[in-house]
């Protein structure tokens, strides 16, 4: 998931998904130390470089209320990696349609027995001036 992000140890990471504990200590021990999960990273504020989700063995819906909420949290550069089982291919498709509709197109993907990865940036990263 971190190659899939291309970040740097000093990006600022969020982790979401069931796994999210243990991915967080292991990016830790391999010296990612600004990372966070979301049940400690505090009150949305864009701040986020970086957003790893691990949301196998749970359904697309289910991620979608998560985006709703992990979206705001993230800078308008960030990336946004999801990673989901790969046992069905409509799941692959619907994400796609949930990362576009929370303004994400997906930039790489990676698929091997373990799931599917995509890794996916903000249509429209830097807000347009409203005209006076």
């Amino acid at each position: 998931m971190v190659e899939l992000a291309r970040c740097s140890r000093q990006h600022r990471i969020i982790i979401a998904g069931s796994r999210s504990p243990a991915l967080m200590i292991g990016l830790h021990q391999r010296g990612y130390y600004r990372v966070e999960t979301i049940a400690s990273c505090g009150a949305p504020r864009g701040q986020y470089d970086v957003a790893l989700v691990d949301w196998r063995g749970r359904s697309i819906r289910a991620l979608a209320a998560t985006l709703d909420w992990l979206v705001h949290f993230l800078g308008s550069s960030a990336v946004l990696v999801v990673w989901i089982d790969s046992q069905e291919r409509a799941g692959e498709a619907r994400l796609q349609s949930v990362l576009e509709r929370f303004g994400f197109q997906i930039e790489v993907g990676t698929r091997s027995p373990a799931g599917c990865g995509v890794a996916a940036c903000r249509r429209d990263p830097a807000p347009k001036a409203a005209a006076a």
